[in-house]
């Protein structure tokens, strides 16, 4: 098993990343071993594997651009395929169509998702399709003067993705043709004013799906129409203890893989915050609060193995390895931690 580390590098972000790395996880111990860097990379801000787990993709922060790599199976080393267009400024994320033939990026700062061919090679096509987003702006004098859509993630089905846009205070339900690649506009799905919607994820089993808010601190939870293309409100919960008082945001969610507890990343409270999962309803209850082991844990995310949990401490610069209770859910530090300049994400092969 692989893990592939992107992190920030430019002085605009005041950044102290080099690329990416890659690491072996030891899937008893949940640490990590190094096995490549791969610099000459700006902001590999998201990565993601393809199904096949033969080709890695990643997005830049605050570039027009997405790179694809091959992938070695035995050893886990990358190497350079091509960059292609993604119509737009800051890709923050990604997803594959059903067939793996397309990817969806979210651009957060030009406001747009785009479609991008991916080649039988591995290799990335330039956008052939832009959708530009519009409504009306959220109450957050700096952090909603625009659209900004922050994920891309298709239904099970893949038959929709959801976009949701910190600028606009909504959630996108986009259609996406598999034939052609192109998307269409199918619901836009309000939240709070001045909640700005960040990330999304599906439960594994239940027709629910999860979002964290990253300006007001709530998860909230939704139920999924997959027939209709219809998210409808079922729930909304603190991410923060009730004797939090300081500044914080929401940056990230993760589903354990039986789908019993869910994570939420804070940034200020520097926490990952633990819920139990309604067995029925999917609705959510607190469980407990968890030190990320560093500032601002801009990623989280657990193994294939479902065993470990993992945080990218953007300002603390390490990646945090925590081992997931499996009758609680709660978070244990193991001890593994690597030092790395500002990582934000992490992509990591099953093993198989």
């Amino acid at each position: 098993m692989f893990a592939y580390v992107g992190s920030f590098t430019d002085t605009q972000r005041k950044a102290r990343g080099n690329g990416i790395n890659v690491f072996r996880v030891d899937p008893a111990t949940g640490g990590f071993t190094h096995v490549q860097h791969l610099g000459g990379l700006e902001n590999p801000s998201f990565l993601v594997l393809s199904r096949d787990e033969r080709f890695l993709y990643a997005v830049h922060g605050d570039r027009d651009y997405a790179t694809s790599f091959a992938l070695d199976p035995a050893s886990g080393v990358v190497r350079l395929l091509n960059q292609a267009t993604t119509g737009g400024k800051n890709g923050v994320r990604q997803d594959f169509s059903r067939a793996g033939n397309f990817m969806v990026v979210a651009n957060y700062i030009a406001g747009n998702v785009a479609v991008l061919a991916v080649r039988g090679d591995g290799a990335l096509g330039d956008h052939h399709d832009l959708l530009a987003l519009s409504g009306e702006l959220g109450t957050h004098r700096t952090e909603q003067t625009r659209a900004h859509p922050h994920d891309v993630a298709f239904d099970p089905s893949h038959g929709f993705v959801m976009i949701p846009d910190k600028g606009l205070d909504a959630i996108f339900v986009l259609r996406f043709d598999d034939a052609t690649g192109r998307l269409a506009l199918h619901r836009k799905v309000p939240t709070r004013p001045g909640a700005g919607p960040r990330h999304i994820a599906f439960h594994p089993t239940l027709p629910v799906a999860y979002v964290c808010n990253e300006l007001d601190s709530t998860m909230a939870t939704y139920r999924w129409n997959a027939v209709e293309g219809e998210l409808t409100p079922l729930q909304i919960v603190t991410s923060l203890p009730e004797d939090f008082f300081g500044a914080n945001t929401t940056s990230e969610v993760a589903i354990s893989r039986d789908g019993r507890f869910v994570y939420c990343s804070n940034r200020g409270h520097d926490s990952i915050a633990v819920y139990a999962a309604d067995p029925a309803s999917g609705k959510l209850r607190a469980v407990g609060w968890e030190s990320s082991q560093g500032r601002d844990p801009r990623f989280i995310g657990r193994d294939p193995t479902g065993r470990f949990l993992y945080a990218t401490n953007e300002n603390g610069d390490n990646v945090v390895a925590f081992a997931i209770d499996a009758a609680t859910g709660k978070l244990r530090a193991t001890g593994h931690s690597v030092k790395l300049g500002s990582p934000v994400t992490i992509a990591f092969t099953s093993g198989v």
